[in-house]
């Protein structure tokens, strides 16, 4: 009983353990996932950084440059011009600075909402590597103690086959004495020393053999008198009247008459014969004037359609019966199906209806003939 917990203890030590390593490195995996998304976050954080650096230095060029044009324009004025063109370009100036100032705050806002965001991506991957050490740490003693008990598990199993090798031996051993057993007590075996044997003065057993020997004697009697009547048969002469009435078989008399019966049936059957093929033509001739097709039967389950329109002695359809009672009919592909592909499509395979492409076919043959 102990050596049975023992291996049933393993298992499920081993299945926890297996339970806990599956679940820490389904963490691992997790942790793995968010730290690489972390890590494309800031990066994509950093080029935006870099993005808005790069515009802000190109603002503050294109406005030294602006500058530069206003200085170089300005001492080409005359003192007359000076003052009102001074005027309109301070405003102009004013504006754009104003502008300059309030895109320059924009960028400087997004610059600093990046640089925040970035901080605030890179202490969460920080902290994500942590927790992933953390993790990985907590792994390890796991991995190792599963190795552990994974050892332990193998060794089980390998008591466990042999325990279920000794035992399949002990059963076959068990069925071949159960099968020895009951051989020895149906020939009649037993135990001498425990059993007595009583014998009957009215033994049935052997009235039951004195009664299959005559049984048996009775029936070679009976063979022996029906070979000789084989034979007196095979002879042709007549029979004689102790094997006749042994045999039961009808007199001359009732012989010739029943005879006469058979020939008068089979005469009877003949005519039947005869008028069941005059109808069947007499029928087929009437489907054929009535139908416009002549049906033939090429093998089984299987019937050919010859139409009275057809270009040609070969055009013919061929019709398959399918299913449990062979009411469900299909049509085989021939030369002469190929060429009305139309009607097939429409009347078979969308309206599901032979009738109907019988009748378009013979209005499609007989409007060819009626044009040509």
């Amino acid at each position: 009983m102990c050596s049975r917990l023992q291996p049933l203890c393993g298992q499920s030590c081993a299945r926890e353990l297996e339970k806990a390593r599956l679940q820490l490195q389904e963490e691992v995996r997790q942790a793995s996932g968010q730290l690489l998304e972390e890590r494309k976050k800031r990066e994509a954080h950093e080029a935006l950084a870099r993005r808005l650096q790069k515009r802000v230095l190109l603002l503050t060029k294109e406005r030294d440059g602006m500058r530069a044009i206003l200085g170089s324009y300005d001492s080409e004025l005359t003192p007359a011009e000076y003052s009102p063109q001074l005027t309109r370009r301070m405003r102009e100036a004013e504006d754009m600075l104003q502008k300059a100032h309030a895109h320059s705050s924009e960028m400087e806002a997004q610059l600093s909402q990046a640089l925040e965001e970035l901080g605030a991506q890179k202490q969460r991957a920080d902290m994500l590597e942590v927790e992933l050490k953390m993790l990985r740490t907590q792994a390890a003693p796991a991995e190792e103690s599963f190795l552990f008990s994974r050892e332990e598990v193998s060794s089980l199993r390998l008591k466990i086959e042999e325990l279920e090798g000794e035992r399949r031996h002990l059963e076959e051993d068990k069925k071949m004495l159960e099968a020895q057993l009951e051989r020895l007590t149906l020939q009649g075996d037993y135990d001498q020393s425990r059993t007595k044997v009583l014998h009957l003065r009215l033994n049935p057993a052997r009235a039951a053999r004195q009664q299959l020997h005559e049984g048996r004697q009775q029936l070679q009697d009976e063979c022996e008198r029906l070979r000789e009547l084989v034979r007196a048969l095979e002879r042709g002469g007549p029979v004689p009247a102790d094997l006749e009435a042994a045999a039961g078989l009808p007199s001359s008399k009732e012989v010739a008459e029943l005879r006469k019966q058979v020939e008068s049936a089979e005469l009877k059957n003949q005519r039947l014969k005869e008028v069941f093929q005059t109808k069947i033509q007499e029928f087929r001739k009437v489907c054929y004037t009535l139908t416009g097709y002549q049906v033939d039967i090429t093998t089984e389950n299987q019937y050919r359609l010859s139409s009275m329109y057809a270009e040609r002695k070969g055009d013919c359809l061929i019709f398959k019966a399918a299913g449990p009672s062979g009411t469900k009919m299909q049509l085989l592909e021939t030369e002469f199906s190929r060429t009305v592909q139309e009607l097939v499509e429409l009347h078979l395979l969308r309206q599901d209806s032979i009738p109907a492409f019988l009748s378009a076919l013979t209005l499609d043959l007989f409007s060819r003939q009626t044009v040509a």
